[in-house]
């Protein structure tokens, strides 16, 4: 496994943790999370720990801010890495110092790697209209 260095690098890697997370909650398979994010980060991050442990805890008000900006759509319906990508960046922009448009960039960008070109644009409406809002 590499060093990450970047945190571009590692929002990717709270991007699949919290997929993975998600995938065990769904099919119903006990997990432990401090063990998921081990599996995936060779060393221990802070920056990684508060976006999962964040995401995880505050995911409802979370999925709420996204559906109330999601025209005739819910999260919900979004695929998997998308609906992370989305929580992570609302999460970012609500509970963190990030800048605004920094943690819209870096969602963007995972979107373009990860989702199709609609999730991207339904991310991309949806994290403009929660900072505008504000």
């Amino acid at each position: 496994m590499i060093l990450l260095s970047t945190r571009s690098e590692l929002r990717e890697k709270c991007m699949t943790i919290l997929y993975q997370v998600s995938l065990y909650q769904k099919n119903k398979i006990d997990y432990d999370v401090e063990e998921v994010v081990k599996e995936n980060l060779e060393i221990e991050n802070e920056f990684v720990k508060e976006i999962i442990y964040g995401v995880i805890t505050h995911q409802n008000d979370l999925d709420m801010l996204a559906n109330k900006h999601l025209k005739n759509w819910s999260i919900d319906r979004l695929d998997g890495l998308g609906k992370e990508i989305l929580r992570m960046a609302i999460y970012e922009i609500k509970y963190t110092e990030t800048p605004d448009l920094v943690a819209i960039n870096e969602a963007i960008e995972l979107a373009k790697k990860y989702s199709d070109d609609a999730v991207r644009k339904m991310i991309n409406a949806v994290l403009d209209k929660l900072v505008n809002e504000e």
